[in-house]
């Protein structure tokens, strides 16, 4: 079979077989946001964040299309400033013919997304969605609505100590430390997770039996009620929860484009890392 070359619009529609545009939050932006759908892809660079050094790389790879999880356009536009970051993003990908897409809240919703990603990394089976977080119409029948939503939970197939299970979390995100409150159950064995922001569904993960629950950036009354409930939220932080999907889907796309036969050298996963750094005192 002869290799083909295909054009942004192609990558979208990949992309949307996965995690369908319109499966996206009302208040998100998903999708091209920048560049002509029409032009022929020479490569895919994927990121969590839209930045000018993930711009760079792409251009240091020769490829002409960012995939991010974060949108580079999130609210609607008054002003394109090329002396703040926003519009100097926009500025350096539209003068290097760069394109830019978005795949965010329905990346997060999907069976194989963002959650599921962080929840099979974990070790966890029988996993569902915390909140479906969807409608009628943006499910539209086509798939069953247990396999969509926001944050998973599921449980160990065999149960762990609080200590065995948080030395699992700071491996498989990579990290020196968490953050954690509440008390710490004796032994683990449900676990729901959020990929990013998921303090919201802190209650939701309590009410559904969890015994822990790992997410980003918690918020302090959501802390204060888990203290005082005396249930276990562990905070690793936006970055860690959510980047273990940017191989995800440069994965995903590698094998679609080789069902396709499609004449793609460069599908790659940035350099980018984690914006936090750890600092401990020294005594």
């Amino acid at each position: 079979m002869s290799e083909q070359v295909i054009i942004i619009n192609d990558l979208l529609a990949i992309l949307n077989g996965f995690a369908a545009f319109d499966l996206a939050a009302s208040w998100d932006n998903v999708g091209l946001m920048v560049g002509d759908p029409g032009k022929p892809l020479t490569g895919v660079i994927v990121a969590l964040d839209p930045t000018v050094e993930v711009l760079d790389e792409a251009i240091d790879l020769g490829v002409n299309t960012i995939v991010t999880h974060h949108p580079c356009i999130f609210s609607p536009i008054k002003a394109v400033r090329t002396d703040l970051p926003a519009g100097r993003f926009l500025e350096h990908a539209l003068r290097n013919g760069l394109a830019v897409i978005g795949c965010h809240t329905n990346l997060d919703v999907v069976a194989g997304g963002v959650s599921d990603i962080l929840a099979v990394q974990l070790g966890l089976v029988d996993v569902l969605p915390l909140s479906s977080g969807l409608t009628a119409e943006q499910n539209g029948g086509q798939v069953a609505q247990e396999k969509l939503g926001f944050g998973r939970i599921g449980r160990l197939v065999e149960p762990l100590s609080p200590e065995d299970m948080l030395n699992r979390f700071l491996a498989v995100l990579e990290l020196p430390a968490v953050r954690v409150a509440g008390s710490l159950p004796l032994r683990i064995e449900r676990v729901a997770v959020c990929g990013g922001s998921g303090s919201d569904l802190a209650e939701t993960a309590f009410n559904l039996g969890a015994d822990l629950f790992l997410t980003g950036e918690v918020k302090h009354s959501t802390a204060r009620w888990a203290e005082s409930i005396g249930f276990c939220i562990v905070d690793a932080g936006h970055y860690s929860t959510e980047n273990l999907a940017v191989s995800g889907l440069v994965d995903l796309l590698r094998r679609e484009f080789a069902v396709r036969s499609i004449a793609l050298k460069i599908v790659a996963t940035s350099r980018q890392g984690n914006p936090f750094r750890m600092y401990i005192r020294k005594v």
